[in-house]
Parts: structure tokens; C-alpha cells; sequence
């Protein structure tokens, strides 16, 4: 069908529709959806710097990487590989640091993705080293702790990909890349003697990297870099699945440690909110136990046609911990090592929910460091403390707009809590 817009016929576009979605039938000129701004227009807009540049200028690439790297799953084991690089230079280290992103809106979030070109080779991730210094450079490029000025050589011009679908999170353009060059590099030093240790395990570089204050985010791209691991079994690692890897094996490590703590003391209730997105944490006295829930209401992300409903998840672990991997995937993970990170630094263990609600301004899918970020956020502010489980879930209840009862409903970890009790009161009166 031909498009109302000017952009889907642009050179420098490429606008993929999946099956069954109503963007086509839209493309933001009809709201269909039903949304005060439109997610596909707000890419777009965020996209044009680099669409508008001229033909040539999309063939050749000069810019600071800030640094960053991308490692594709599509095609596994065979992947597309390769640097982040924006179409100019300077300070560009908070374009690819979440830990920075807390006071950012959504629109600058959008930008700044949107304007880091991914130059893509492909490799297999078993021998990413046969690239030669196409890969070489880009390993280092994922060690780097400071902005690596980089020239990216495109075999053909650099396009702008939309995809015309409410789930896709936000990215910049790509293209095949043929040479890379690159000035000095700076390597984080932690990160490069884990690099050269090829008896230390992945997991335990990880953890050595996090332990001497590298943050998260560098971590994870080391890791997907196959910067970590035992000399020839090291592999790349999907950047998604590494962002989750990491915050799965740093919790894990960490819980270990606090199932050996003291029980909290009273009950506490922490809260953050960030675009639109609210997080409330409960700090429950008890035995590690841990639920993630989180609630989509209508017009928000993952509930575009949700009509008066509002959509909820959850997933649960108790003192064993799990075996499987979340249903809601990778926010489970990222606001378990926030919940692991607190405790470990009060030296106490608790039953703990976390319990996000989305609301109608979260058009797009920013990624799980909103989530991390926000539960580090609420954990490091002062909580609001209560004598009793009831009190606290009252003043939990008031801070949301979804329907306590769905809550209390879904909630797995708080049917347990009040069983045990039961049982306990029971026993008393025995």
C-alpha cells in the first residue's frame, strides 16, 4: 500500500511491517492505536539527522564511539558483530551508559539510540577472531572505558530500519562495514587483566570486574564481546542475552551470601518512578524469597489494545531459588540484582516484591536497565517503614492505580506469606 508519510518512501529508510500489525494500516496518521504520540513517528524523528545526510556521507562513518558494541542473535551461531559509532565526535559516553540515564526523558532516550550507526560484520560466534582486525578492533572497542574516536568504510550506504511494531525497542541505523579504523583506545584496566587471565571462568570475571567497581553496563559488553572466559572456549554472547547473563550471575553470587543474614527488622517500602514507569519495592521480614510483578495499563507498552484492562505478569522464587528461566524474561533479572545489591550492602535478608506499573507515556520499550535502575534508584532512597505486613501493603496499595486485588491475586509470594502465618497461629493455639 502506498504510505501517507513522506519518510516510507525515503532512500535511507527501510520500514518493516510483521504480520498482523496495525502500524500498516496507520504508518501515525490515524491513530489507530489509540496513543497521544505516536512510537513509530517519534523513531523517525530521532532518525532523520542521519537519514538527511548525503549519499556518500552514508558510505563513510567519523565518530566517537562512546564506546559501544553489538553482538545480533539473529542467525545464531552466525551473527552480525560490530561497533556503535555516531556521526560525530566529543564527550559521547552517556549515549551507551545506562547507569547514566536516570534524568533522561524518553525522547532523549529515543536519540540517543537512534543516532549510534551499527557497522556490521558477520562472524560465528565459536571464531569471531577469523574477521581478523575487523573483530580485533571491536573487542577493544568493548574494553574501552572512555569515548574511542572510530572510521567506519560501508559497502553500501548506511539505511535507517523502522520496524512497524509497538514492541520494537529503538535503534539506529546499520550498515555492512568493510574497514574499520580507530584512534587510541583506553582500555579499563580491570576488564583487560580478566582479558588476559585464560584460566579465569566467565562467571568469575564478571564477578572480579563488578567487584572492583566496573559498572554493569561495561561488564555486559565485555562479555559479549568475548573478552571473558577460558582461552579457546571463549565465545561471543548475543547482546541481549549478555545484558541478562550478567545480572543473573551477579545476583546469584550475592544471594548466596545473604541467605547467611539476619532477617529484616521491620517492613519497608521504597519507591521510584521514571517515564512513566512506577516502582514500588516491599522490604518484607523473612527468609529470602523474591517476585517480580509488574502491570501494563492500557495504551502503554504491551497493552495497546488492552481497552479498560490492565495486563499483569509476575514470576516468583522462594529460599531454593529457580531452576527455569523467567516467563517475563530479562526485567526479572535486572531488578533481582538491584534487590541482591541492597540487601548484600544492609546485610539483611527478606521476602522482597517489586512491583512495576506502566502507564499510558511508556510508548516504546526502552530495555531492562529502566528497570535495574529504577529499583537501585527507590532502594537507595529512604523508605517508608511500617510495625506491620498489612499497614505496608496498605500504603502500597494507595501509591498504585491498578486494582489492589489483581495484585494480591497474582501475587505468589504473599499468598505464601499469609499461609505461613496461618500455619504458625494455628500452631499457637495448639
Amino acid at each position: 500500500m502506498q504510505s501517507p508519510l513522506p519518510w516510507a518512501a525515503s532512500g535511507g529508510v527501510e520500514v518493516h511491517a510483521p504480520s498482523g500489525s496495525q502500524c500498516i494500516y496507520c504508518l501515525g496518521s490515524r491513530a489507530l492505536c489509540g496513543r497521544r504520540q505516536c512510537p513509530i513517528l517519534l523513531r523517525y524523528s530521532k532518525l532523520q539527522p542521519v537519514v538527511r545526510l548525503r549519499l556518500e556521507d552514508r558510505m563513510v562513518m567519523n565518530g566517537a564511539s562512546p564506546p559501544g558494541v553489538f553482538v545480533g542473535r539473529i542467525g545464531y551461531p552466525k551473527v552480525g558483530v560490530g561497533p556503535l559509532v555516531p556521526p560525530f565526535f566529543g564527550d559521547t559516553s552517556i549515549m551507551d551508559k545506562p547507569e547514566s540515564w536516570w534524568s533522561i526523558d524518553l525522547d532523549k532516550l529515543v536519540e540517543y539510540r537512534s543516532s549510534l550507526v551499527r557497522g556490521i560484520f558477520r562472524v560465528d560466534v565459536h571464531n569471531p577472531w577469523g574477521a581478523g582486525r575487523l573483530f580485533e578492533l571491536t573487542q577493544e572497542m568493548a574494553m574501552a572505558s572512555q569515548p574511542a574516536d572510530a572510521s567506519l568504510e560501508f559497502s553500501k550506504p548506511v539505511k535507517a530500519r523502522i520496524i512497524l511494531d509497538e514492541d520494537a525497542q529503538p535503534f539506529g541505523p546499520y550498515g555492512l562495514v568493510e574497514k574499520l579504523e580507530a584512534g587510541s583506545i583506553k582500555v579499563n584496566r580491570v576488564i583487560e587483566k580478566a582479558y588476559y587471565d585464560e584460566d579465569l571462568k566467565a562467571s568469575e570475571a564478571v564477578y572480579y570486574a563488578y567487584s572492583a567497581g566496573v559498572p554493569v553496563s561495561s561488564i555486559q559488553k565485555a562479555l559479549s564481546a568475548a573478552v571473558f572466559g577460558v582461552g579457546k572456549r571463549r565465545r561471543l554472547v548475543p547482546t541481549r542475552w549478555s545484558i541478562t547473563a550478567v545480572d543473573s550471575v551477579l545476583a546469584e553470587r550475592m544471594i548466596e551470601k545473604i541467605r547467611e543474614y539476619p532477617e529484616a527488622g521491620e517492613h519497608m517500602v521504597y519507591e521510584s518512578q521514571h517515564i512513566d514507569n512506577k516502582f514500588i519495592v516491599l522490604i518484607i521480614p523473612g527468609k529470602w524469597s523474591y517476585e517480580f510483578i509488574e502491570m501494563f495499563h492500557p495504551g502503554s507498552v504491551w497493552n495497546i489494545a488492552g481497552g479498560e484492562g490492565v495486563a499483569i505478569g509476575s514470576d516468583y522464587e522462594d529460599a531454593e531459588g529457580r531452576t527455569t528461566y523467567a516467563r517475563i524474561g530479562g526485567c526479572y533479572y535486572a531488578a533481582r540484582l538491584a534487590v541482591a545489591e541492597h540487601l548484600k550492602r544492609v546485610k539483611r535478608q527478606a521476602a522482597v516484591l517489586v512491583l512495576r506499573e506502566a502507564g499510558p507515556g511508556y510508548l516504546l520499550p526502552a530495555g531492562v536497565w529502566l528497570v535495574r535502575e529504577n529499583v537501585r534508584k527507590a532502594l537507595a532512597s529512604k523508605p517508608v517503614c511500617f510495625g506491620t505486613l498489612e499497614a505496608a501493603l496498605t500504603y502500597a496499595a494507595k501509591r498504585l492505580r491498578t486494582p489492589w486485588r489483581m495484585v494480591l491475586r497474582e501475587s505468589r509470594l504473599l499468598r505464601n506469606i499469609r499461609e505461613r502465618r496461618r500455619i504458625t497461629e494455628y500452631l499457637k493455639e495448639e
